[in-house]
């Protein structure tokens, strides 16, 4: 049985405006427990996407 490794970077708007996104990939629980704290911050329009190795999200602004 082979074993799928899917990525997931997010995209957020911070309280104070700017548009921001990870440098970094995550693995599903660990992107929705960043979602959870980027919202509880004040962040707005946070939104979990997966993501191919090497690929890095840009802000949406």
């Amino acid at each position: 049985m082979a074993i799928t490794m899917k990525n997931y970077g997010l995209t957020w708007t911070d309280p104070d405006g700017a548009a921001r996104a990870t440098v970094c990939s995550y693995d599903k629980a660990s992107a929705e427990d960043r979602r959870a704290k980027l919202e509880a911050g004040g962040c707005t329009n946070v939104r979990v996407e997966e993501t191919k190795p090497g690929q890095l999200l840009q802000p949406q602004g």
